[in-house]
């Protein structure tokens, strides 16, 4: 019902910067909240950032001043710009979408296919 397609990942130095974009597409009726997740190998997934239709933004106090989510309502496309990135920063990046669906008209989670983000020297 809703297709979540991301890019951008790849392998980075330390200290080094990465940009990563998804689009949503589908049924979509309206997207209350977009965001990223990340999940490194033998850890849970965890929040990095999240964004609200009206601009309000959550972030990982790892991630705060170093990451920036930034939305599109008119496109349905989240952006994460990732500065001074750390190999602790390594992960799997997943964007996420709390959605409504135009046939339905439902409220789900919708998750991305993943992106991998290696930060290594």
């Amino acid at each position: 019902q809703v297709q979540l397609v991301e890019s951008g990942g790849g392998l980075v130095q330390p200290g080094g910067s990465l940009r990563l974009s998804c689009a949503a597409s589908g049924s979509i009726f309206s997207i209350k909240a977009m965001g990223w997740y990340r999940q490194a190998p033998g850890k849970q997934r965890e929040l990095v950032a999240a964004i609200t239709s009206g601009g309000s933004t959550n972030y990982a106090d790892s991630v705060k001043g170093r990451f920036t989510i930034s939305r599109d309502n008119a496109k349905n496309t989240v952006s994460l710009q990732m500065n001074s990135l750390k190999p602790e920063d390594t992960a799997v990046y997943y964007c996420n979408a709390v959605a409504v669906v135009t046939t339905t008209r439902g409220l789900n989670d919708y998750w991305g296919q993943g992106t991998q983000v290696t930060v290594s020297s």
